[in-house]
């Protein structure tokens, strides 16, 4: 079946290329109203905006077969990630494709705010010479302090640099020491407001910083600071931005991006020593280019090689992470399906436990994996979804990293608590291929795949004879066996690897033989 994507808001034909040359089928829309979408969002796989174009909570309910959520940019306040997160759509943006775009625009407005270069231009066309009224201000030896130090932040950070500003950061998710060998000082909040000469803002707007500026931030200023946001409207108060203005606490400020766009801060505007532009950081021919190709290609790499990058609700999965976990994503995935039909009702919680050398890199999409198959078992599930899905139903999910993998390289253990009671699989990858080699505590060597038999029985002689008889006369091979036991004549567990499934009739007859406690089907 082809793969249908819907993208709107003009995205550029370089973009556009990647999915048809995929053999995606792509409808080409402008602007699309929430009322144009409903009408045909159901038909598409998936959508790709840029930030005209609204995908709105009744939008995501009604696209049935939606995967995929692309915005060819950077800001996602677009997007309902919450309403796609819960019916299981992966959400990406395009980071990097801006970054110089943003950044030059960002320094392009500063010099324009210090130098009064808009007002000056005016003055010029309108018959005046007026050089005393223009006197501007040198960036060399002032305090530059960016909020937010991603990619734009940086980048921002290191034209400052060139200008031989002295530069401050802060940023909580940042390593102090990268940012020192960069140049960038990292301060609080507080730091930032108190000794800048120049303050830009470079954040996403979340909950988190939404009205990061707010008016006790603001009265903590330098007398005379400058203000820049080319980031996202929201970050501060407009009406506050305009108060401090008027009483001179702020000497200017350039804003590219506005909390109401069109914006409707009409007095903020008409105030001389505020310069605006109409959301232009991302409006470069080549950064439009650069982020329509990045997200369609990401979108091609999600749905035909299974590889992630750049998504906000779900962890990332690149050739790097494929490299380095080999079959243990799969394995993973294997077993939550695995031991959710071991217990075959949602248990109170999961554990999830890594040893060896995994513990030393991001288990993230390993977590991922497992979630989808566990959950999956229950209702229908992505890697987006399944920790919402369980988590809504109460299911507590608890991470362990332990050094030790005992005898293995590396060693998955999961845990159910059920009733009171602990269920557990080990699992590890040998020679590529993922096994099984514990069920509650119990050695075995079982590959993941297929129809598989889980016998709980007695160490007692006379129990493969009878299971292979019965399966041999139902005309089902059995392709490998394992049976793993902690003493001598005491409890066992049998595991068996079919080469069919076998119905619930034969799986009575097995569980007939006096030694056998219980039998199970596992399909994976």
């Amino acid at each position: 079946m082809k793969i249908k994507v819907l993208a709107t808001d003009n995205i550029e034909k370089e973009g556009i290329e990647i999915l048809k040359n995929e053999g995606f089928i792509v409808d080409e829309r402008g602007k699309m109203s929430e009322e144009e979408l409903l009408k045909v969002i159901e038909d598409y796989d998936v959508v790709v905006v840029r930030s005209a174009t609204k995908i709105t909570s009744p939008v995501i309910e009604k696209a049935k077969k939606l995967k995929i959520i692309g915005r060819a940019g950077v800001g996602l306040d677009n997007v309902d990630v919450d309403s796609a997160t819960k019916h299981g759509i992966i959400v990406m943006n395009a980071p990097e494709g801006n970054t110089l775009s943003a950044a030059e625009h960002t320094f392009g407005l500063i010099l324009a705010m210090v130098r009064k270069i808009p007002a000056a231009c005016n003055s010029i066309k309108s018959g005046n010479w007026d050089r005393k009224g223009f006197m501007g201000t040198e960036l060399f030896g002032k305090t530059l302090g960016i909020i937010g130090l991603g990619r734009i932040g940086r980048r921002v950070a290191h034209y400052a640099k060139a200008f031989g500003m002295n530069v401050l950061g802060y940023d909580p998710y940042v390593d102090q020491d990268e940012m020192q060998q960069m140049g960038i000082s990292i301060v609080t909040l507080e730091g930032i407001c108190k000794q800048a000469d120049i303050i830009t803002l470079h954040l996403p707007l979340t909950k988190e910083t939404e009205n990061i500026l707010n008016e006790e931030y603001f009265s903590m200023m330098k007398d005379g600071v400058m203000i820049v946001n080319v980031a996202r409207g929201g970050l501060f108060n407009e009406s506050v931005l305009e108060k401090y203005i008027k009483n001179g606490k702020v000497a200017a400020a350039a804003i590219d991006v506005f909390a109401c766009e069109p914006p409707n801060c009409t007095e903020l505007l008409r105030l001389e020593n505020v310069i605006a532009t109409p959301h232009l950081g991302a409006s470069t021919k080549e950064a439009q280019i650069n982020v329509a190709r990045d997200i369609c290609r990401q979108v091609v790499d999600a749905l035909v090689h299974k590889i992630i990058r750049n998504a906000v609700n779900v962890p990332s999965i690149d050739k790097e992470v494929i490299s380095r976990f080999g079959g243990y994503l799969t394995l993973a995935e294997k077993m939550g399906l695995f031991l959710g039909q071991m217990i075959d009702k949602l248990p109170e919680s999961l554990t999830i436990e890594y040893a060896g050398e995994i513990i030393d890199y991001d288990t993230g999409p390993l977590k991922a994996y497992f979630l989808k198959g566990f959950a999956n078992y229950f209702q229908s599930a992505t890697y987006v979804n399944a920790p919402l899905i369980l988590k809504e139903k109460g299911v507590g999910i608890v991470e362990k990293k332990k050094m030790s993998a005992q005898q293995y390289t590396n060693l998955i253990t999961t845990e159910a608590v059920i009733d009171g009671k602990t269920v557990s699989l080990s699992g590890t990858v040998v020679a590529s291929e993922p096994k099984i080699v514990s069920i509650d505590g119990y050695p075995v060597e079982a590959t993941p795949d297929g129809a598989l038999i889980v016998c709980r029985n007695d160490d007692v002689p006379g129990i493969v004879g009878h299971v292979g008889t019965i399966l041999g006369k139902k005309g089902v091979n059995i392709a490998s066996m394992t049976m793993g036991r902690r003493v001598k004549g005491g409890p066992a567990i049998t595991v068996l690897n079919l080469d069919q499934e076998i119905d619930k009739q034969t799986i009575n007859e097995i569980g007939k033989f006096p030694g056998i406690r219980s039998v199970q089907l596992i399909r994976l």
